[in-house]
């Protein structure tokens, strides 16, 4: 009788839930987007001159031989400076970074964090992971992109925030 009661007892303990056992805690809330520049109208030929005029003076005064590229914010290029000396590859380096900048509202460095802290989603969208292609933001609003290749990515990083300092922004 009392083999049957343990039996009994057992049997009802293997069928009822465990109290106590490990539950997985609720996911925490996803963080909001960041929040980026909304497009303005595209920079003008002047805009475009002044910062390629700043990123090549901040080049040359460093001694460095840049391309420098500028893009409206849809990424059309507007112009592209190649100094004397420049490797030739990096005339598309230049131009893919200023796009990138322009196309996803941030600085290409962004991408190249993102893919260093392993994330690789931004090598499917077509972004190009480097250093060198920033924002042209008057207003608070996306005007056009820079991007420089030639150097290291943080000289070229340099370079074009040098051309970013040239249009005046409020």
């Amino acid at each position: 009788m009392v083999r049957l009661l343990v039996v009994a007892a057992v049997s009802a303990l293997a069928l009822c839930p465990v109290v106590g056992q490990a539950q997985t805690p609720p996911a925490a809330p996803a963080p909001p987007p960041p929040v980026y520049p909304p497009y303005g109208a595209p920079l003008s030929l002047a805009q475009a001159k002044a910062a390629a005029a700043a990123a090549e003076a901040e080049a040359r005064k460093q001694g460095w031989a840049m391309v420098i590229t500028i893009v409206e914010p849809n990424g059309a290029e507007v112009l592209t400076l190649k100094m004397d000396g420049a490797q030739y590859g990096s005339v598309d380096v230049a131009e893919r970074k200023a796009r990138t900048a322009a196309l996803f509202r941030r600085p290409s460095k962004d991408f190249q964090d993102a893919v260093k802290s392993g994330n690789l989603n931004s090598v499917f969208t077509g972004a190009l992971a480097i250093e060198g292609g920033e924002l042209i933001v008057v207003d608070g609003r996306v005007v056009g992109a820079i991007g420089a290749s030639g150097g290291s990515g943080v000289q070229d990083g340099q370079v074009a925030r040098a051309g970013t300092a040239a249009i005046k922004t409020p």
